[in-house]
């Protein structure tokens, strides 16, 4: 066949057109035409596959969506150019030990031209890294970025904010041949093979990666689009001179002149203290800009300087000051570093700012409290419910009086915690109008369940303008009002406050036993008074300021009490009137100390004692004025035992007139929900 084959082709003009040997030799040679265009078109396509895979080195894409590295953003970047959202390619990330603070991540990023390793990871950011979704030759877009100066003149980026367009996995390699960035000599541009093979045309997807166009030459962004706190700007002080503001988040030790401008979200009082290493006072504020925020403070001659120029909510221009690695301990503010105020701090207000955001909050459900640890520091907002009176307490401390006064907020999840106000914001609060109250940086207690305590550094504000604070309101005026809702502030039966929570009737509390456990219970109830015990319901007391102890009458004008061990002329008057209260469904006991007991009768004990002595029947028409009238009771019930008997002893820890719009609404709450029930 071989020599056939050859005498075919060598010599094809001898053949019969119309013999078998020239019709096989036609289709020999269609067969060989055939394999000639098929061997072709492999060539075509494996020429295609190797542009599209040089084109991929360029850009990147999978799947539907059309990605491409901004060739240049880095050199623009070093060389202070406005750029917005780079899309950049990560190469490399490693952690840099930093103490007992979080870690701090270095990424080396491409453009796909040049590398820089000068990338820094914001704290915020840390999650990414740590749950692997900002890992080496991902693709992704970062949102929002700050190029910051170190002594050494060196230039770091921080990345404030980014989103992760495509992950490792989808990429499959480093894109381009990039090469390191110097500074000082611009753009490097690589001079790879694939840049060259790279087509003017949009290219169709091939596999995971796509390219949308070819690369630009150098990266141009719009001027505008950059956020005003996100890169250093220069501002004109009101003193005439330029200062180079620069943003929250890039403040760092390692500089030595800054200024921010900046909103004063909360300013604390002067506080003292002394100790074996001297005494001293300060005061602290918290700042805010569009980049985040940071505790500053201020010590004696710097704290006697600005505390007068300081006003809540102003905007100023703040330069010099030392930062230092923040005290959790003692802050929610969302920093790792904090400002101290120097001899060289300056503080200038700042007229146009009206950008700047006011208080940050991240608010948790009260519900959620129930789980949170001892000791949390959390942001909360409520509809204040109710709230107690001012008090007077004595901080063993110090030896100094403060105001105290407890406020019970309620919102959306039906739940109740009391939040306990101190100083001049427990005088000045007013809760009549049950306001919306948001509270930043309160502190989680586990006294009698979960409750909260406002510090110093926290941050109370009433009806604030937020969507939350619109939002509850709306809610609570619409249905909350007429909820019964279940306080987080006690176990089991509400708390010892005073307020009115947890509520029940008088059968409720006998059949859900309580009373009966280790720790006594509060529950509230309206009952009305049927009796009063007026026998032995007074006696003589020690007439001492903290002591109420029964007094012994020594017959000879004098009146010894043992406790205190003294002997006094005189005496005091004290209750402990035994009341009968019932509601519709079942009656009472309950004892009543001075307070309550002297609310019920409308007179003081004093009045009673002399009353007694000297007029019978006048003590007698007291108490029988004050049956039958109904009152609201917070009861504290414990099981007791005496001479080998257990009884439950109830005791009335606070009386009140019967608010009767709110006990119209409780039992219009009852109404629906057993309606419901049925």
């Amino acid at each position: 066949m071989e020599p056939r084959s050859h005498r075919l082709m060598a010599a094809p003009s001898r053949v019969n057109p119309g013999s078998a040997s020239a019709v096989r030799g036609r289709a020999a040679n269609r067969s060989a035409g055939t394999a000639g265009v098929m061997t072709r078109r492999k060539r075509e396509r494996g020429s295609e596959r190797r542009e599209d895979l040089a084109v991929a080195e360029r850009g990147g894409s999978g799947g539907t969506m059309s990605v491409r590295l901004s060739e240049g953003a880095i050199a623009a970047i070093m060389q202070g150019e406005s750029v917005t959202k780079p899309v950049l390619q990560v190469i490399n990330t490693r952690a840099i030990a930093t103490g007992n603070g979080p870690p701090r991540y270095r990424v080396l990023m491409s453009d796909g031209v040049n590398t820089l390793s000068s990338f820094m990871l914001a704290t915020q950011l840390n999650s990414l890294v740590e749950e692997e979704r900002l890992s080496a030759q991902c693709i992704c877009q970062v949102n929002r970025f700050i190029v910051n100066s170190l002594k050494d003149g060196r230039r770091v980026v921080i990345l404030m904010d980014l989103d992760v367009l495509k992950t490792a996995d989808m990429v499959g390699g480093n894109i381009g041949n990039p090469v390191p960035y110097n500074e000082g000599q611009g753009q490097q541009r690589s001079s790879a093979p694939a840049a060259n093979a790279a087509p003017n045309k949009p290219q169709q997807q091939n596999g995971n990666v796509s390219v949308a166009g070819p690369p630009a030459p150098k990266y141009h962004a719009p001027s505008n689009q950059f956020s005003k706190a996100s890169a250093p700007s220069a501002m004109k002080t009101p003193g005439g001179s330029q200062a180079k503001v620069v943003p929250i988040a890039s403040l760092n030790p390692y500089q030595s002149k800054w200024t921010i401008c900046a909103r004063v979200t909360q300013k604390g009082q002067i506080r003292t203290w002394s100790n074996s290493r001297g005494e001293g006072k300060l005061f602290s504020i918290e700042l805010v800009d569009e980049s985040g925020e940071i505790r500053a403070t201020a010590f004696n001659d710097q704290a006697d300087k600005f505390f007068p120029l300081i006003e809540l909510n102003k905007v100023y221009y703040f330069t010099k000051g030392n930062l230092k690695t923040a005290n959790k301990q003692y802050t929610a503010v969302k920093n790792d570093y904090e400002i101290t105020f120097t001899n060289e701090t300056s503080v200038v207000p700042c007229d146009d700012a009206q950008h700047l955001p006011s208080v940050q909050f991240e608010f948790v459900s009260i519900s959620e409290l129930e789980n949170t640890p001892k000791d949390s520091i959390v942001d909360v907002i409520g509809i204040c419910k109710s709230y107690e009176d001012v008090t007077k307490i004595t901080v063993k401390a110090s030896n100094r009086e403060v105001s105290k006064r407890n406020v019970h907020l309620m919102d959306t999840s039906g739940k109740l915690v009391t939040a306990t106000l101190w100083g001049n914001e427990a005088e000045t609060f007013d809760g009549s109008r049950q306001p919306v109250v948001a509270i930043r940086g309160a502190r989680v207690s586990d006294f009698g369940g979960r409750s909260l305590s406002v510090l110093s550094s926290s941050t109370v504000v009433v009806n604030p303008d937020t969507p939350e604070a619109f939002k509850l309101r709306g809610w609570f005026d619409s249905e909350g009002q007429l909820l019964e809702c279940s306080s987080i502030s006690d176990v089991r039966g509400g708390s010892a406050s005073g307020v009115n929570t947890n509520w029940k009737t008088l059968f409720e509390a006998k059949a859900e036993n309580l009373g009966q456990g280790d720790k006594a219970d509060y529950f509230s109830c309206v009952g009305t008074v049927v009796h009063l015990r007026k026998e032995n319901c007074m006696y003589q007391a020690c007439p001492s300021q903290d002591c109420n102890k029964k007094v012994i009458d020594q017959q000879n004008g004098l009146y010894r009490c043992e406790k205190c061990d003294r002997e006094f002329p005189n005496f005091k008057y004290r209750m402990m009137l035994l009341v009968t209260i019932a509601d519709c469904l079942e009656y009472q006991w309950v004892t009543c100390f001075q307070d309550t007991a002297e609310f019920i009768l409308g007179q003081s004990a004093a009045f009673l004692g002399e009353l007694k002595e000297k007029n019978e029947q006048a003590f007698e028409e007291v108490f029988q004025n004050a049956n039958f009238n109904t009152y609201e009771f917070r009861i504290r019930v414990k099981l007791e035992t005496y001479n080998d008997e257990s009884r439950i002893k109830a005791t009335a820890m606070d009386v009140k007139p019967v608010n009767y719009r709110e006990y119209s609404k409780r039992l219009i709450a009852n109404i629906r929900r057993n309606a419901q029930l049925g």
